[in-house]
């Protein structure tokens, strides 16, 4: 596993349970997933050496974030090693301004959009495109970070000048009804398996909720899922794989980004589908067949978030005395503030009833020193 986060962590336990073993890299010793690995190269993400090292220690590769370092992915790839999604899956999705044209030739609407490198740039993207816009760095960034929401030509200006040096995209900002987010895993015989589209809820550009299934028209639901399968197969990718839509009110869904690995969005899965994202994600890898991705309960994810006040969390035997309620915490040593320490996953006969409780479990919780 290149990559040692949560998402590494919980690929890790569904690989022990189906008898794995695992091998990650990451920067930081005592990663979350080496948590639960039995090994860990400790070096940077562009360390192609390190990640030659996990090639030895490893039959198959795959990441759990897509800014890896794609020359590492290359150097496994050209190895001989097994690398699932692959190195031309990921050049794409690294970049914003790839990922979106790839999606409009593979017929996938987006948000209008322009690249911006230069001050020239700049002025055409706000005279033909307009406001108001999100600027993106094209490359990097999570979680609302490198993007600022511009209305007006000074904070475009001020939004370029923060950003200096770095191509951006300049995108068309969307007013939707709601996000959707489709999980979908691909095999490498070109089977898909697609997850019950989620309604995602997000809060200072940080995901706080899913709820599954999404409360969108079947039409819409089906066109979500319909799109996930387009672009797997135009990517080629072998893998799990989220992409983020924008519901419009006329029903019209355009795609906001694609990420080449499990999703936060789709964390319900663990509890309330057949199959986990993160059980696909070894199937997909391994060549074994794809599992049932039927959703057995409505379900609501709300995520944990540090918030810099102190890194022990006080309220979980509270918290876990609701019988509805699964907590998922994921080993992380500081709660920096808006960093993502862990979930709450409720399963319900309605969805609606399943986010109220998961929401009143997650009021529960409080970081104490």
């Amino acid at each position: 596993m290149l990559g040692g986060g949560q998402l590494g962590r919980m690929f890790a336990l569904a690989a022990r349970r189906l008898g794995y073993r695992v091998a990650t890299l990451d920067p930081t010793p005592d990663s979350p997933c080496a948590q639960v690995a039995d090994e860990q190269v400790t070096a940077a993400f562009d360390d192609v050496q390190a990640a030659l090292r996990l090639g030895e220690l490893s039959q198959a590769v795959t990441y759990e974030f897509e800014n890896v370092d794609v020359r590492c992915v290359q150097a496994l790839e050209k190895a001989g090693r097994v690398v699932r999604p692959g190195s031309k899956v990921l050049q794409i999705t690294q970049d914003r301004i790839l990922e979106k044209a790839f999606a409009r030739k593979a017929g996938v609407g987006t948000a209008d959009f322009r690249r911006v490198a230069s001050g020239i740039d700049l002025d055409a993207a706000m005279r033909e495109v307009g406001f108001p816009a999100v600027v993106k760095t094209a490359r990097g960034g999570y979680d609302g970070k490198g993007q600022a929401v511009v209305k007006d030509r000074a904070r475009a200006l001020d939004a370029f000048e923060a950003f200096r040096g770095r191509t951006l995209i300049w995108e068309k900002k969307i007013p939707f009804v709601r996000e959707l987010g489709v999980v979908c895993a691909r095999g490498a015989d070109g089977g898909t398996a697609v997850y019950p589209p989620t309604e995602n809820v997000h809060v200072d550009n940080i995901l706080d909720a899913s709820i599954a299934p999404a409360p969108a028209p079947e039409r819409v639901l089906r066109e979500a899922r319909r799109i996930a399968e387009r672009l797997a197969k135009a990517l080629g990718l072998v893998g799990v794989f989220c992409v983020e839509l924008f519901e419009l009110k006329d029903g019209r869904l355009l795609m906001n980004e694609i990420a080449p690995r499990p999703h936060n969005s789709g964390h319900y899965t663990i509890d309330a589908c057949r199959t986990s994202q993160f059980e696909q994600q070894l199937r997909a890898l391994c060549g074994l067949p794809l599992g049932s991705t039927e959703l057995m309960s409505a379900a609501a994810m709300v995520n944990i978030l540090g918030n810099g006040k102190g890194d022990a969390l006080a309220g979980v035997e509270k918290a876990l005395r609701e019988p509805r309620a699964r907590l998922h915490l994921y080993g992380k040593a500081e709660a920096k503030p808006k960093r993502k320490m862990g979930h709450v996953t409720v399963l319900a006969p309605k969805a609606a009833e399943a986010l109220r409780i998961a929401r009143r479990v997650h009021g529960e919780l409080s970081w104490k020193k």
